[in-house]
């Protein structure tokens, strides 16, 4: 019989492409995933994998490059984010149907943040697209999504690694496997050789971040002084973004403490950058080897 799996999925941008060869790898050793519960990137590609379209979304993400993921973002000059993110999910509904969750073959959830109520929302019925939407509403950077009375953000503001939401078999007769693409730890040695030098990374550097750039400077910033080292000043975003990262680690902490995984698979938070959606290929990779490296120690 198989060894059963109920996966938990992190968020993390284009790091979370990282989860697609995690699945890959479980399936090739003959797990069975029979649950799966993600936040922000890791509930699109969780969502993808209960959809049943795994391998048409590897396929599709890794034929873009730089050009295509630009056209895929739909910028806005709201002060509540500079992408509105809906343009990329349309243009998957293309090949891949919307379903209710209620309805997939595997247990599905999509962990996301009501700021209204300051409270944690894990969708586990109605559409899949819709609960992927609000999951992965990154402040500052997606917009979020207002539905009802709610305003809908990312789920990592409160719980990056949701590991109290995946439906577990009864006696937990299945192995509680969580991965963390915002691991700190170095690239594997074996990947050293794919990452770009720095020269070369500025060089080409991404439209859409420049974008992405450009956006953000028509925006109000402040600054905090140097301090006695000299160390660069921080705007507005930048300071946003790295206090939100601190406190989804601390909250990610937390919550493993909690509920203790039977399996931990990292994946370097300085793998890629967070809107680096081109390098598919090689974070697929990456998380291939990374479940590869964990799995030989069961």
């Amino acid at each position: 019989m198989k060894k059963k799996v109920a996966l938990v999925l992190s968020g993390g941008g284009a790091r979370g492409i990282a989860h697609i060869g995690v699945i890959q790898a479980l399936e090739r050793q003959g797990f069975e995933i029979t649950s799966i519960a993600g936040t922000s990137m890791g509930s699109l590609v969780g969502g993808v994998y209960a959809l049943g379209k795994m391998g048409d979304y590897a396929d599709w993400m890794k034929t873009l490059d730089k050009r295509k993921v630009f056209q895929l973002v739909d910028f806005t000059l709201s002060m509540h984010g500079v992408v509105k993110g809906d343009k990329v999910l349309n243009k998957m509904k293309e090949f891949i149907p919307d379903m209710n969750i209620e309805d997939l073959d595997i247990a599905y959830s999509a962990t996301a943040f009501d700021l209204s109520t300051n409270k944690e929302v894990v969708f586990t019925s109605g559409s899949v697209y819709e609960a992927i939407r609000a999951s992965i509403s990154i402040p500052t950077v997606f917009t979020p999504v207002y539905k009802d009375n709610s305003v809908l953000v990312d789920g990592g503001v409160v719980n990056n690694i949701p590991l109290n939401n995946v439906k577990r078999l009864p006696n937990n007769e299945d192995l509680l496997i969580a991965v963390d693409v915002n691991a700190d730890m170095p690239v594997p040695p074996g990947f050293l050789a794919l990452k770009e030098n720095n020269e070369e990374e500025q060089k080409r550097e991404s439209i859409y971040q420049k974008r992405i750039k450009e956006f953000r400077e028509r925006l109000p910033k402040l600054s905090l002084p140097t301090n006695t080292k000299g160390n660069n000043r921080l705007n507005y975003f930048e300071l946003i973004n790295r206090t939100i990262g601190a406190m989804i680690n601390q909250n990610s902490y937390h919550v493993m403490q909690s509920y203790p995984p039977d399996l931990l698979i990292n994946v370097s938070h300085v793998a890629c950058g967070t809107f680096d959606f081109f390098k598919a290929e090689e974070m697929i990779e990456m998380g291939r080897f990374a479940a590869q490296q964990q799995l030989e120690k069961l």
